[in-house]
């Protein structure tokens, strides 16, 4: 991750390999040429629409860009790309990605807030060669899509840890939407292990104000919440905000005690 990060409203981008253990095991150190060249086509196509690279696992992606038609017209081109390469041995390598569109709190460690566990699960419940939009996504491109490319509404998904969603497929050439059902149960990947990272952000912000009002710290010794309460009850729901809403009440009650009683 290099030089500022876009601020304000921003659109996320994961994108992941399909099936990169099976694809290792059956090229050996051919794989290598398959993971330079990948990265290669996903980092041109993305700069070319004024994406910033944040962070990277394996064969994984995570990029944010300042306006969704841009996220979309960079993902349509590595598709596209990744789509006509040709790979080691006639493999074909396919590529999920996932977009979602937020205003994500920008801390000294990079964004903090749920929009961006909330755009790895999209990215995860896909199929290599899907493009998977949330629904603020949707909205914020339009009719501005990329050329000859189509969207195709999948309906409303639950996916893990963030309760539902309402899906959308940013399709090529006009293709219909792949038919196989979304992997909204899939088991943990790279992006998931991304997202991972974002959470335990929250979670140790969460924890050092509990530990601060026990501890009897003043109010406005600690640094200004890297979570807003709008951020996180849009991730979490109702059960996540329900748990928000405790953590305060248990912060107000320890720091009334103080006041009363010292």
């Amino acid at each position: 991750m290099t030089g500022a990060l876009p601020s304000g409203t921003v659109t996320f981008v994961f994108t992941d390999i399909e099936g990169s253990t099976k694809l290792l095991q059956e090229l050996g150190d051919e794989y290598a040429d398959v993971s330079r060249d990948h990265r290669r086509i996903v980092r041109e196509a993305f700069g070319a629409h004024d994406g910033t690279e944040i962070d990277t696992q394996g064969d994984s992606f995570f990029f944010s860009f300042t306006r969704a038609r841009d996220a979309a017209a960079a993902a349509v081109e590595a598709q596209r790309t990744l789509e006509a390469h040709a790979w080691p041995q006639g493999k074909t390598v396919r590529v999920r990605m996932g977009l979602h569109t937020g205003e994500p709190t920008v801390g000294d460690e990079g964004y903090l807030g749920l929009d961006v566990v909330r755009a790895a699960r999209i990215s995860a419940a896909g199929h290599g060669g899907q493009i998977l939009l949330s629904e603020t996504t949707r909205a914020l491109l339009g009719n501005q899509l990329p050329a000859n490319a189509s969207i195709h509404d999948l309906g409303r998904r639950e996916l893990k840890d963030i309760q539902h969603e309402q899906l959308y497929e940013l399709a090529l050439d006009d293709r219909p939407a792949v038919t196989e059902p979304l992997r909204t149960d899939a088991v943990d990947s790279r992006t998931d292990a991304m997202a991972k990272r974002f959470e335990d952000r929250i979670t140790a912000y969460v924890e050092q104000q509990l530990e601060a009002a026990f501890k009897g710290g003043e109010p406005g010794q600690s640094k200004p919440p890297d979570v807003p309460v709008g951020l996180a009850a849009k991730g979490l729901g109702i059960a996540g905000l329900s748990l928000l809403m405790i953590v305060v009440v248990v912060v107000l009650a320890a720091l009334l005690v103080k006041v009363v009683f010292f």
